[in-house]
């Protein structure tokens, strides 16, 4: 998605199925391994034999795309927003501020945006940055053909969604080059958070010139072009990748780092082994070590705004029956499973927005919308009960929960497996894939229960909840209702923030009340740093930043 697995820290820190809208989306990760990264050290463990500085990660797995409209998962996500940068920049504060864009107006009505791009923003070929490579890659994005799993942000551009849907032209899509450094952006409707919105790689630009010459440009390291504060040196698929900084870069001054390593390790133990001995920088800690170092002096603990989940595909049965769906949700105790299976600190989830979104009142939306699932084996036997006399069954049909590769995502299956054994007396086979099939699986309605995971893909709300409008591509439960859409467009285009906050508040009920999708944890980061890494921007809503950071 709608994007919750792997923001680094959160896909290296937690591999996960995203949206998108944060896909799986929607920001969506596909492992639930954190980060970890790698290095060439000397006897005193700082920089490389001729003096350079290198920086050790774990990516855990290849990257799904560097085309920035493919590649809508933090295992993309995180690699992409160091080697390109937006017209908005997350800052230290986690706002959005200029990026490859020096400053913008906004017309009073809200609606047009003109951005002034930066005289010294260049491609790491030495192409000048224009406006015109914005305008090239949102019609890119937008274009049915691309058929990106991220389109659907960009449907707040005039003209977006028709042209995405079929029912426009690309020439409908009012985003326009007004000269070689000025982009005008006109909007459907006021939006509060479109800067924020300008952070998440879909909307970062493509050198057209370069892209119309090689449509296949991303693929590999000799044909890529960066913009942002590294550049892509060298490429190993399914094994490493090296960054080198990028001198064309607008603030390469600022940019600490020599080179970074990228390994591909999908294993939280196998990572944690590397980073004692040397191999990387950065690591997750293992859930059976949680407690041995989570209050250590070299671990970082931040907020980080994602959901770890689980689909029901309601065109499959049993969970056609929102009851049974509901009785598969109280049969869940996700406290044991926060604090006995994941560990870490990390929170259960009774509700599907995580904590940290403030509203105009000023409460926080988790807060104010309360809990919404419980842990209640007899109200779960009782729906399962009622359920199956609706549906006429003297058995359930079998249940295949299916899960993405990892090591956590199996312990949290296999826990899972337990519950509904012990407080349903339902056996529930399991069956993992390695992402990429697992995802196609899950998006084309194949799976009946199913790990999904969601990462913000911008600072609001509505990014998670918008994931289940009728035929959103982060939907993959089969899941329509006229209502819920029409209380997600309200809660995009209301421009009075106390009612728009109302229809969300509703819509997650909504969608609690429905059930197509239970909640299990809130993500947040925990990392082990070696000593005299500094300067990692971990952003709770947004992407691994290394622009900042150092070895030292």
């Amino acid at each position: 998605m709608k994007k919750f697995l792997l923001l680094l820290l959160a896909a290296l820190t937690i591999a996960v199925l995203a949206a998108c809208t944060a896909g799986e989306d929607a920001g969506q990760e596909p492992a639930d391994d954190p980060e970890t990264e790698e290095t060439d050290e000397d006897s005193e463990g700082t920089e490389t034999a001729d003096g350079e500085k290198v920086l050790k990660l774990n990516n855990s797995e290849e990257p799904t795309s560097f085309d920035p409209s493919i590649g809508f998962d933090s295992v993309s996500w995180d690699p992409l927003n160091n080697l390109m940068e937006g017209l908005t920049r997350l800052d230290e504060d986690h706002v959005a501020k200029e990026g490859a864009a020096e400053s913008w107006d906004v017309s009073d009505d809200g609606l047009t945006y003109t951005f002034h791009i930066r005289e010294d923003a260049n491609w790491s070929n030495g192409d000048p940055l224009v406006a015109e490579d914005f305008v090239y890659a949102w019609k890119h994005m937008l274009d049915p053909e691309t058929a990106s799993p991220a389109a659907f942000l960009a449907y707040t551009v005039e003209g977006g969604e028709a042209y995405n849907s079929g029912e426009g032209s690309v020439d409908d899509v009012n985003v326009t080059a007004v000269d070689e450094k000025t982009l005008e952006v006109v909007l459907e409707a006021p939006t509060g958070y479109f800067l924020d919105l300008l952070t998440n790689p879909a909307f970062f630009p493509i050198n057209h010139q370069v892209a119309q010459e090689n449509p296949d440009w991303h693929t590999e390291a000799d044909s890529f072009v960066a913009n942002g504060p590294f550049m892509l040196e060298s490429w190993d698929h399914d094994s490493e990748m090296v960054f080198a900084r990028n001198e064309e870069y607008w603030d390469a001054g600022s940019v600490n780092l020599d080179k970074i390593h990228w390994a591909m390790v999908n294993d939280s133990n196998t990572s944690y082994q590397m980073f004692q001995s040397g191999d990387l920088d950065t690591s997750a800690i293992p859930p059976e070590l949680s407690d041995e170092l989570i209050d250590g002096d070299n671990v970082f603990i931040g907020d980080r705004g994602g959901l770890e989940f689980f689909r029901f595909n309601v065109t499959e049965e049993p969970f056609q029956n929102k009851k049974i769906r509901q009785a598969f949700s109280y049969a869940i105790n996700r406290d044991d499973i926060a604090e006995y299976v994941v560990k870490n600190g990390v929170e259960p989830a009774y509700g599907y927005i995580n904590p940290g979104f403030t509203g105009p009142t000023g409460d926080d939306f988790r807060e104010a919308n309360g809990e919404l699932v419980g842990f209640d084996p007899e109200k779960a036997q009782s729906l399962l009960e009622e359920g199956m006399e609706e549906e006429g069954y003297d058995e359930l049909p079998s249940i295949a929960l299916s899960y993405n590769t990892s090591d956590l995502n199996k312990s949290v299956a296999e826990t899972l497996q337990d519950m509904f054994t012990e407080h349903l007396g339902v056996e529930v086979s399991l069956e993992n894939q390695e992402w990429n099939v697992f995802a196609e699986a899950q998006q084309n309605l194949e799976l009946q229960l199913s790990r999904s995971s969601f990462i913000n893909d911008y600072n609001d709300p509505v990014n998670f909840l918008e994931s289940f409008i009728t035929d959103s591509y982060m939907n993959r439960t089969g899941f329509s209702s006229e209502e819920y859409d029409e209380l997600i467009a309200n809660g995009k285009s209301e421009v009075d923030e106390e009612k728009r906050w109302e229809y969300l508040y509703e819509a997650e009920q909504m969608l609690a009340d429905e059930m197509v999708a239970t909640p299990i944890r809130y993500y947040n980061n925990v990392v082990l740093h070696a000593d005299g890494v500094t300067g990692i921007l971990r952003h709770p809503v947004g992407y691994f930043d290394l622009k900042y950071a150092d070895k030292n």
